[in-house]
């Protein structure tokens, strides 16, 4: 007989479940009504950005300046309102800033070939320092009184769940329709799997990469938008935070292979509740904020060795 092989998803489903019994049953108010909705809330953004990284890395790319995306546009918007500007104008101002930035960022990957890496970590910098050079006034840029109404994005509730959890399920069923339900969404995992042969059978491999970079940040902004609207302003040092290593681990440990064309919104989801759980209890066991990077760098650590023997780049990955 055949013996079982285990999926990395069905690992981290496994490790998920028996870490959120232990907090359950020994931790002190982690299993109550309260601490579920804040728990959802709180990861419903970094479950977004998750989705963004993974339409990607799917790709077979990383987007290092998905943070960027987070806080510029968005904090550009609520400048403009502050500055007197119609919220419309300011929204389609933020999403053409975004658009922009996302189009650079394939056109660099695509035809001018930068490695990912390193393009998106130039460009990530380029816009968090356009915008705390010339697009606000302080670092944290505040709420103002001509965004009535937008706040429901991030402080609502439908049928008593708060909206940020509903722009997260919201945005899961899109992104996985677009992945399993359209063309677009097959070339990327086409390109993933092999990009020569993508290449070869006629796929446009160019500007695939290009619509799944502009993806990303339209995505990472929308993100931005939600968690603007939960809090009332935007801090763009944000930037500058471990945020973009917490989407990178929910992405690897939810078991998206970093070899590209494996993995979808399911492994986004489970990635993101692992990650939320984990830190969650972290801050009710208060355990100091280096404390927690510390075991986030380790649990990054093990899930790239993991996906390293159970998505090996053998030799056809890798041409």
């Amino acid at each position: 007989m055949k013996r079982m092989k285990l999926t990395q998803q069905e690992i981290v489903l496994a490790v998920f479940t028996a870490l959120f019994l232990a907090f359950a049953l020994f931790l002190p108010g982690f299993f109550t009504a309260a601490n579920m909705l804040s728990l959802l809330q709180n990861v419903a953004v970094l479950g977004i950005l998750g989705l963004a990284m993974a339409i990607v890395v799917l790709g077979r790319g990383i987007d290092i300046s998905l943070i960027a995306a987070l806080a510029v546009p968005p904090g550009l918007l609520l400048q403009m309102v502050q500055d007197g500007h119609s919220l419309f104008a300011s929204v389609a101002t933020a999403l053409l800033l975004s658009l922009a930035f996302g189009i650079v960022n394939g056109w660099l990957i695509a035809y001018a070939e930068v490695p990912s890496l390193f393009a998106t970590l130039a460009t990530g910098l380029f816009l968090a320092g356009v915008g705390q050079a010339s697009l606000f006034s302080i670092d944290v840029v505040q709420w103002s009184k001509g965004m009535e109404g937008f706040q429901n994005l991030g402080q609502g509730s439908i049928l008593g769940v708060p909206t940020p959890i509903i722009m997260f399920a919201i945005s899961c069923a899109a992104v996985a329709f677009f992945l399993r339900r359209t063309r677009w969404g097959a070339y990327i995992y086409a390109i993933g799997d092999n990009p020569n042969a993508a290449r070869v059978t006629g796929i446009p491999t160019r500007p695939i990469v290009v619509l799944q970079y502009v993806l990303a940040s339209l995505i990472g902004c929308f993100a931005g938008f939600v968690m603007a609207a939960s809090i009332n302003s935007m801090p763009t040092r944000i930037f500058n935070s471990t945020l973009i290593y917490d989407v990178i681990l929910v992405v690897v440990l939810g078991g998206i292979g970093l070899s590209g064309g494996r993995g979808g919104v399911v492994n986004v989801i489970i990635g993101t509740f692992l990650i939320g759980t984990l830190l969650n209890g972290m801050t009710i066991m208060d355990v100091p904020y280096a404390g927690q990077n510390l075991i986030k760098g380790v649990v990054l650590l093990l899930a790239v060795i993991t996906d390293s023997f159970l998505n090996p780049r053998n030799e056809e990955t890798a041409q």
